[in-house]
C-alpha cells in the first residue's frame, strides 16, 4: 500500500479540512508523541485550545511493541483482558510495568506542560487526536479519563484505525472521524506515512510553544 500523508503535519491538515465536529470551546488534547502534530493544524482550524493527554501503552514483556492496555496521567488503567487471558501475567507484574509506565506518563507531564495544570475541561468540546488507532486501548484510556472531567462532548479525531478498533471506539465518544478505515490486516499505523520518525520531546514541546494561546 502506497502511504497516503507526507507526515504527522499533513495527517493533520486533511483532517483539518474534513472535520465537521463541535467548534465552540473547542479543546484538541493530543496524545504524544505523534498526537501533537496532527492535532496543531486541527485546533488552529476550529480555533480552539491545543493541550496534551499524556496516554501510554502498557507494553507486552517480551513483545514490547506490543500493548495489553494503558495507564492515564492519573493513574487509571485500562486492560485489555482477552490479550491478558493469554499472555498469563501475574498481578505483580501487571502492577509493576504499570509503575513503569506511569513515571513516564509523569515524566513527560512535566516536560510538555511545565508548571502548568491540567486543563478544566468542564463544559468543554474535547477532540482528542493521535496519529493513528491500533489497538485502541491508549486512546480509551484518554477517553475515560476525560469524561470523569465532566466535558460538555467528547470526540475522537484520527487519521487512520483498523476497523474493529474503530468500532470499539465509536460507542465510548460523541464523535467519531477517521480519515481512512482499514479493512486490511496486518495493519500499520505507519504505513500510511512517508515520514513516520520518532518524534522527539523538543518537537512535542516546539508545536505547543508555538501554538497561539
Amino acid at each position: 500500500m502506497r502511504p497516503v500523508f507526507d507526515d504527522r503535519l499533513d495527517a493533520g491538515n486533511h483532517l483539518a479540512r474534513s472535520y465537521a465536529g463541535p467548534r465552540k470551546n473547542a479543546m484538541v488534547l493530543g496524545i504524544p508523541r505523534g498526537g501533537i502534530p496532527v492535532g496543531y493544524p486541527l485546533a488552529k482550524a476550529i480555533s480552539g485550545h491545543l493541550d496534551t493527554i499524556v496516554v501510554r501503552k502498557l507494553p507486552i514483556p517480551h513483545n514490547p511493541e506490543a500493548g495489553f492496555g494503558a495507564v492515564a496521567p492519573d493513574g487509571s488503567l485500562v486492560l485489555n483482558q482477552d490479550m491478558l487471558s493469554r499472555l498469563y501475567l501475574s498481578q505483580d507484574t501487571i502492577e509493576e510495568i504499570a509503575a513503569d509506565v506511569l513515571e513516564e506518563v509523569r515524566r513527560r507531564e512535566r516536560a510538555y506542560r511545565g508548571e502548568r495544570p491540567f486543563p478544566n475541561l468542564e463544559g468543554a468540546n474535547v477532540i482528542l487526536t493521535d496519529d493513528g488507532l491500533a489497538t485502541g486501548y491508549t486512546m480509551i484510556a484518554a477517553v475515560k479519563m476525560v469524561r470523569q472531567k465532566e466535558p460538555q462532548s467528547v470526540t475522537v479525531a484520527v487519521p487512520v484505525s483498523p476497523i474493529d478498533t474503530a468500532r470499539r471506539i465509536e460507542p465510548l465518544v460523541d464523535d467519531f472521524y477517521c480519515l481512512h478505515v482499514s479493512h486490511h490486516y496486518p495493519f500499520a499505523v505507519a504505513s500510511f506515512y512517508y515520514d513516520f520518525h520518532d518524534l522527539s520531546d523538543d518537537e512535542v514541546k516546539r508545536f505547543l510553544e508555538d501554538y497561539p494561546s
